[in-house]
Parts: C-alpha cells; sequence; structure tokens
C-alpha cells in the first residue's frame, strides 16, 4: 500500500485512468441494455453454431525453436505463449472452464483449452495484465506456482498472486514505466485505459497495465484490456516499433466505450504503436472464448479482417493454439465462418457505383459463403 499510495497514477484514493475518468459500468439504459443482452436471437449470435475449430498443438511444436527467434501462440481469449529471442513468455492465461468467482456460474469457455497447462513445458515469466478473470484465472496461478517462474504483474496484484502461494522472491511488481529483467528481456508496464478488482466493491487498488517484452532482436506489445487512447502513440515513441502486438479488440459495446475497444480502435492502436503506418503483425486477442458483450461471436474477427486489409495492415488469424511466427507466414484463414452466423460488414468503403452495388450486396455475409 505504500508503493501504491506513493505511485502519480494514484490519486483520490484509487488508481487514475490516462486520459481522465473512463466509465466503468454500462452506461445509458439498464432497460435497453438488458432487452438487446437477452433477446433470444442476439443470444444466439453471441455463440458459435458448432464446435470451434482448436488446433491440436503438440509437444513437438512446441519444442522446436522458432526459426526466426519469434512465435506466438494464440491459447484463447488473451493467453498468448510468446516464445522471444529464447525466453517464455506467457501472457494472461486463463485454463479454467469458467471466468467467474464461482465454478457453477459464470461465462463459460466456448472451446477447450488448445494444449494441457503442464503440457507447455518451461515458462520463465508469466505477465498479467490486470485482476479480473477473464486475465487472471486463480486455478492456473495455482497451478503455475509449483513451478519456478517468474511472475511479472502491475502494482498491487502481486497480493492476489502471493495469497495463493507465488513466494514474493518471484514477483516482479511494476508501476507503468517501470522494467525488469528476467533472463535476457526487458518487461516494461506501460499504461492502458480500463479499471480492476474481483468484486462488487471495485476499489481500485490494483493497478492495470499493457506490457512491453523486448529481447535482443525482438520486441512484442500485448494491450490487456484497454480503451482507445493517445498514449499509444507515446508508447510506440518509447519503445516501438514492434515485431508483433496483441490487441484486444472484442467484448466492446456502446454501453462500455472507454475501455474496450472495437476492431477499427484496435487497428489504429495497432498503427499508432508502429508510428503511424502498417508494420509487423497484428494478432487479435480477447474473442472467440468467452461471450462476454452484446456483439456477434466472430463479428471482432471478421471485422479485424476488414479493417487490417483497408489499412495495408498485416494481421494473424491464428486458430486457437495454433503456433506462427510473425516474420513468416501468416495464418490468415477466417475459420470462424464454417461456426458462425450471418455477419455484417459496416464500413466497407464502396468504389464506385460497380462497388457501391458491390458493397450493398456484400453487406450481409453467410457463413462459409464467402
Amino acid at each position: 500500500m505504500a508503493r501504491i499510495r506513493r505511485s502519480p497514477h494514484f490519486g483520490d484514493g484509487v488508481f487514475q485512468n490516462p486520459g481522465g475518468t473512463a466509465r466503468t459500468r454500462p452506461s445509458g439504459s439498464a432497460r435497453e441494455f438488458a432487452k438487446i443482452y437477452f433477446d433470444r436471437e442476439a443470444r444466439l449470435r453471441r455463440a458459435p453454431r458448432g464446435p470451434v475449430p482448436v488446433h491440436a498443438t503438440t509437444l513437438a511444436d512446441l519444442a522446436r525453436p522458432p526459426a526466426t527467434g519469434l512465435r506466438l501462440t494464440w491459447m484463447g481469449h488473451s493467453s498468448v505463449l510468446a516464445e522471444i529471442d529464447g525466453q517464455r513468455v506467457l501472457f494472461d492465461p486463463v485454463w479454467g472452464e469458467r471466468c467467474s468467482p464461482f465454478s457453477f456460474a459464470g461465462p463459460k469457455r466456448l472451446h477447450p483449452v488448445p494444449v494441457p497447462l503442464a503440457a507447455l513445458g518451461p515458462v520463465d515469466v508469466v505477465v498479467i495484465s490486470h485482476d479480473h478473470y477473464d486475465h487472471l484465472d486463480m486455478p492456473t496461478i495455482k497451478a503455475l506456482a509449483g513451478t519456478d517462474t517468474v511472475f511479472a504483474v502491475p502494482l498491487g496484484v502481486g497480493a492476489h498472486l502471493e495469497h495463493w502461494g507465488v513466494s514474493a522472491g518471484r514477483l516482479r511488481e511494476l508501476d507503468w514505466h517501470e522494467s525488469t529483467r528476467v533472463g535476457g528481456l526487458t518487461l516494461t508496464a506501460t499504461p492502458a485505459r480500463h479499471f480492476c478488482g474481483r468484486g462488487l466493491r471495485n476499489t481500485q487498488h490494483t493497478l492495470w497495465a499493457s506490457w512491453v517484452v523486448a529481447g535482443d532482436e525482438h520486441r512484442v506489445y500485448h494491450s490487456g484490456d484497454t480503451g482507445y487512447f493517445d498514449g499509444f502513440r507515446d508508447i510506440g515513441a518509447a519503445h516501438g516499433p514492434f515485431d508483433a502486438t496483441m490487441i484486444q479488440l472484442g467484448a466492446y459495446a456502446e454501453f462500455w466505450p472507454d475501455i474496450h475497444m472495437t476492431p477499427a480502435q484496435a487497428v489504429q492502436a495497432h498503427l499508432d504503436l508502429q508510428g503511424g503506418g502498417p508494420g509487423g503483425a497484428l494478432l487479435p486477442i480477447h474473442w472467440g472464448t468467452f461471450n462476454l458483450a452484446p456483439h456477434a461471436w466472430a463479428e471482432p474477427g471478421e471485422w479485424t479482417k476488414d479493417a487490417a486489409e483497408e489499412a495495408g495492415q498485416a494481421a494473424a488469424f491464428p486458430r486457437p493454439g495454433e503456433p506462427f511466427e510473425p516474420a513468416g507466414e501468416l495464418p490468415v484463414g477466417p475459420w470462424w465462418r464454417a461456426v458462425s452466423g450471418p455477419l455484417a460488414h459496416p464500413w466497407r468503403r464502396p468504389r464506385g457505383a460497380e462497388g457501391m452495388a458491390e458493397t450493398s450486396k456484400g453487406d450481409l455475409d453467410l457463413a462459409g459463403e464467402r
């Protein structure tokens, strides 16, 4: 608490967001939100229509060193294994069945975990972005507490981990703009626009963060959860450009625009981080695994594909568990269409009269038809 109170980002008894106060509770009419969220047809759109095609990651996949020195494996939601310059970093590992304080209720997985936690092999450092249940999973942390991995966490989050069996000597607890060295990597906690809390009482006494991880040859960025803000340009100027970014772009809604990003905002955030133009590879995260918002299940993938193509930005769309190297051939196939309902394409820009007709016709594409 002494460190928390000394933080330049802590004021009036709580951690403060960059860019001013962010709305952390649904805005607008509760009746309108409930009408949208509990509508039967809307509920059906928020889940896949069949089994999600999970990649069967094997021990051989993970034991073979990446040819380029950097490999990412998206495990679903915001969980990513990054193998960077000979070190292994696991971001926001959530292997639990539900992101909830209860084992019997709350958002449940829409696909199985691609690989058992024990099969990952040694992990040099686990990075946590904040303490919400879909990013900080108690059963997963307890399992990892029995290993010798180091944990890099935002200021205040270490108390949760110590309570679950992680020794203080294995914690690296950072405020924004602070860095720590783990092996050959430098990990830096950078700002994000979000909030914290694991209960109804949100005390704002634990920090939320995005993370920069830099090795001798490569550097990556993980956004954690965040709304769009000007700070992406500052982070890019100080730490970029990046070989790959892992950007949150799911669970967005007009009811909470300050704390999560739409696909268009996420692509813009990536461009900001790269100095204003396309570069590196964008990996969309925070979608596909849990039903946390009113939008259609596959909408984040489809809309990000549109926005990235329009910006000329390379984006990777791996199936959960599918390893890829950002400097190599990216997985770009729209695998979600085979198990998705109809998806709108609201911002496709028409090119002349012919393009306008084409766009009008293509505004709603049935899964698998394109």
